[in-house]
């Protein structure tokens, strides 16, 4: 069966319908003094584009879907903190979280439009990217190519980078604005998937309820528990909904390596993700190797590759042992001023019971309102 344990929570059984065709971000403060105003957004909006997604390491040709599924969950257990189950072979899956919102997994033939129609479903909402569909031989195009034969229901994609929560933090402003103007378009049940609807399509639907729908985190958050048994990443969503309070500003930080004895030194991790390098450039001067990067607000971890060794800088700060026994450098920038309203916001985003002011939904409404339609 498709589903999720996690070892810290307790979660009640929850019906699935199946067919058988088939690391914590905290605030890196920018020097401001105020939430942005809800008018000023034609100049802040940037179009965040998702990085590819990672594919699994180990060669699928000619795997069965069994096998597939095999590796792809235990690459989500891995990557996601949790231990994560999904069998592509069982056919698409999916929960209500609400009479006009579900959250399931990837359609896996044109034959599956016809399902979610059959319940009413106006807006199928895809966050996959080429290689997910890929991995599963998944016809997009014959899936899209069917549901635009009929006019009750629209296929839109909007991509997400699979485990990365980063690229989840950076794309969500803009993909729950996609969502938010076609559920407004198109009305009835919304059917929002990735590929086995435990992470990004939780979690751009949590933030759609927090946004959009005027719920608060937690509330929302249990609501989605309740009904789907599934890991959505919540500091992404805080992270994002303090990127769009605060005007999406960026603030410079500088990463150096020390040392004249090796011929090349990147960075991965920050806010491109684990799968992802950043070459850093020597300075001979210095006799170091120096990186300069814009980053938004939110805790970043890093590991520096010194002539393709993993490694971290002992002249940086470094995190605990992680359960799988590694340490990372982090660094987290903060706003100079303790006292500032944006300060003030990350401090709120840690309460247990946060909700937005109502300046804040009107902002964040706004905001989404007027997000540039071309990805």
């Amino acid at each position: 069966m498709n589903c999720l344990t996690n070892l810290s929570r307790s979660y009640s059984a929850l019906p699935f319908y199946n067919f058988k065709c088939k690391s914590s971000i905290y605030p890196i403060f920018v020097n401001t003094k105020g939430l942005v105003n809800a008018n000023d957004f034609t100049g802040s909006c940037y179009l965040a584009k998702a990085m590819s997604s990672p594919t699994p390491s180990i060669d699928m040709e000619g795997a069965d879907d069994d096998e597939k599924s095999d590796v792809y969950s235990t690459n989500m257990t891995e990557k996601m903190g949790a231990v994560l189950t999904y069998r592509h072979e069982l056919g698409m899956n999916y929960n209500f979280i609400r009479p006009d919102l579900i959250v399931g997994s990837c359609l896996q033939t044109p034959e599956d439009v016809d399902k979610l129609r059959s319940i009413g479903v106006h807006t199928i909402f895809c966050l996959q990217q080429d290689p997910d569909l890929a991995y599963f031989n998944v016809d997009i195009n014959a899936i899209q190519e069917y549901a635009s034969t009929f006019s009750d229901i629209e296929h839109l994609r909007a991509e997400i980078r699979d485990f990365d929560g980063t690229d989840l933090r950076l794309r969500l402003p803009a993909v729950v604005s996609k969502l938010h103007k076609a559920v407004n378009r198109n009305g009835g049940v919304t059917y929002i998937h990735c590929t086995a609807g435990l992470g990004r399509a939780p979690a751009t639907a949590l933030a759609y309820m927090f946004w959009v729908q005027g719920y608060k985190l937690n509330n929302a958050l249990s609501l989605l528990l309740r009904n789907r048994k599934c890991f959505p990443n919540v500091d992404a969503i805080k992270s994002a909904t303090a990127d769009i309070l605060t005007g999406l500003k960026k603030r410079s930080i500088t990463l150096t390596w020390n040392g004249d004895n090796c011929s090349t030194v990147e960075v991965s991790g920050l806010d491109i993700g684990w799968g992802q390098s950043i070459p850093l450039n020597y300075d001979e001067k210095h006799g170091s190797w120096i990186l300069h990067r814009d980053l938004l607000e939110g805790r970043y971890e890093y590991k520096y590759i010194v002539d393709g060794e993993w490694m971290t800088n002992n002249n940086e700060p470094v995190t605990p042992v992680n359960k799988d026994g590694h340490i990372n450098n982090y660094i987290q920038v903060v706003d100079k001023d303790p006292e500032s309203i944006s300060a003030a916001l990350w401090r709120r985003l840690g309460d247990d019971d946060f909700d937005l002011t109502t300046n804040e939904r009107e902002i964040i409404k706004q905001f989404l309102d007027s997000y540039p339609d071309d990805e």
